[in-house]
């Protein structure tokens, strides 16, 4: 096979297995609704049905970026999707909560395989700067259109179909993967790798997991709470041991060197400030369009179809304008693009006014897609070669904790404001009034159980007391998108248009 095609064929695999997995991350929020009719699993069980996925793939990036440079990133990518459609099945048939939880974990693991083994992948097959930009840009696009599409496949699929179809419909893409990644992947990995320090994965997996966990409670029952203080001070404290330790470390899990490296730490700190936009926006408009607007979920699905293709132009807009503008300039305007977006998108309210809201969301998905592709590209670009694996673990990383994060601030933001523009009418039961309080979902099933006008006033100060919330939320998030925005232009001032293989930072 030819140079070319296998390198072209690399990019389409490693896109094809980054759209399944971002498909995956949005599309259980949608099933579960009748998966809490069909199994009946606690409050608890639903948490973690939701969660487990998370803190599996988030803890385990960075052991299995390292081990794809030890073993094979084509070996690991190869195990790993054949392990995600395993449990895929898995998971559609789990006939009990408990196990749907293991199951789900299972799919965690799965995906710490595969993300970061794509992204190395590319980075070794394309050795050409401007390529290699645009092959990165393509892949990230493809990742931030998934999660448009998982909406929109979600619902289509529960439309017709049981629950567990959401996963089922994993199968023929891994089928595809598998085959076409036999025939044209090329293996890679790092030529002197060492051992993996089998205490290193222990502490690392502790360290961002507790951080993740303490993110996502925060964010449902406030920063105040002792099991989110105790999460963070295990994190924070775990992390600070493991980083000590890998200083120390002749064949470190991370090399901490690598942070010395201006362009790959400001890269990093912007993947995760990308995310923080992108996780939060979506979660906000799926409650808008179906709590608020009362749509389907394959017609709120539809509705978020122009922020994929505004993540398309913005990844395949990056290599051209990072010739053009420099990687500071390029990543600022992305975010200013984001946050422009998020500050049009106070406008929206009760009444939906559909083509300003696509024009917005394609505003604001161009500056999230461009800004991932330049600093996706700058990390595994800053990075030695064949320690690729490693460092698009720490991206992906990055991204996990800036959704967590996006989920944690802006989802506090959205709380307080909801809670404290909410004008609750006269004669409402004390009980059910702490239910209207706490969320849009709960004061709506609250309302749907009361007297007729009372059901509607309740309903109809709920829904005006979130959009107004909504509103707060997003110029919010405006805020601190232009401030990083501004920060991008220094923290990347001097970054090369063109990075090539860059030598290993040496030993301070």
């Amino acid at each position: 096979m030819r140079n070319d095609s296998r390198k072209w064929g690399t990019l389409v695999i490693a896109c094809l297995a980054m759209l399944m997995l971002s498909v995956d991350l949005t599309v259980l929020h949608l099933a579960v609704p009748k998966l809490v009719e069909d199994l009946a699993p606690s409050a608890t069980q639903q948490l973690w049905i939701a969660d487990v996925y998370g803190f599996a793939l988030a803890g385990l990036l960075v052991t299995m970026g390292n081990l794809g440079d030890r073993i094979g990133r084509r070996r690991l990518l190869l195990i790993g999707t054949a392990a995600f459609g395993a449990a895929s099945l898995l998971t559609a048939y789990a006939p009990t909560p408990e196990l749907l939880i293991a199951a789900r974990a299972l799919l965690g693991v799965a995906g710490a395989t595969i993300m970061p083994s794509t992204l190395s992948l590319i980075r070794n097959v394309f050795t050409d700067s401007a390529e290699r930009t645009t092959a990165v840009g393509i892949w990230s696009s493809i990742g931030a259109a998934g999660f448009a599409l998982g909406p929109l496949v979600g619902g289509a699929l529960l439309n017709e179909f049981f629950w567990g179809s959401v996963f089922l419909v994993n199968l023929p893409v891994v089928a595809v993967i598998l085959v076409a990644g036999l025939a044209v992947l090329p293996e890679s990995r790092n030529p002197r790798p060492g051992r993996i320090d089998l205490v290193s994965v222990p502490l690392s997996f502790t360290g961002i997991v507790a951080v993740v966990y303490a993110l996502k409670e925060a964010a449902h029952g406030g920063a105040g709470q002792t099991a989110v203080i105790a999460a963070a001070v295990v994190g924070v404290v775990t992390l600070a041991v493991f980083v000590r330790r890998q200083a120390r470390l002749a064949e470190p899990l991370i090399d901490v060197r690598l942070f010395r490296n201006r362009a790959f730490s400001a890269a990093v700190g912007s993947t995760l400030v990308a995310m923080f936009a992108m996780i939060a926006m979506s979660l906000l408009f799926a409650q808008y369009f179906q709590l608020v607007l009362g749509w389907s979920p394959l017609a709120a699905g539809l509705a978020g179809l122009p922020g994929g293709v505004g993540a398309a132009i913005g990844g395949s807009a990056a290599a051209p304008l990072i010739t053009r503008m420099g990687r500071a300039r390029t990543v600022a305007l992305g975010m200013a693009l984001a946050a422009a977006g998020f500050a049009l998108y106070s406008r929206v309210g009760l009444e939906v006014h559909y083509p300003y809201l696509a024009a917005t969301m394609i505003l604001t998905s161009t500056g999230i897609g461009l800004t991932f592709a330049v600093v996706n590209d700058t990390v595994i670009a800053s990075a030695p070669r064949e320690r690729a694996g490693a460092a698009a673990a720490i991206s992906e990383t990055a991204s996990e904790m800036g959704g967590a994060l996006g989920i944690a601030v802006l989802g506090t933001v959205l709380s307080s404001a909801y809670r404290g523009g909410l004008e609750l009418p006269a004669g409402l039961p004390a009980g059910a009034a702490e239910q209207v309080r706490d969320t849009l979902g709960g004061a709506l099933a609250t309302a749907a159980a009361l007297p007729g006008e009372l059901a509607g006033a309740v309903a109809g100060a709920a829904r005006q007391a979130f959009v107004g919330a909504l509103q707060t939320t997003v110029l919010t998030g405006a805020g601190i998108l232009a401030v990083l925005a501004v920060a991008s232009l220094f923290a990347l001032r001097g970054v090369p248009k063109v990075l090539d293989e860059t030598p290993e930072p040496s030993r301070a």
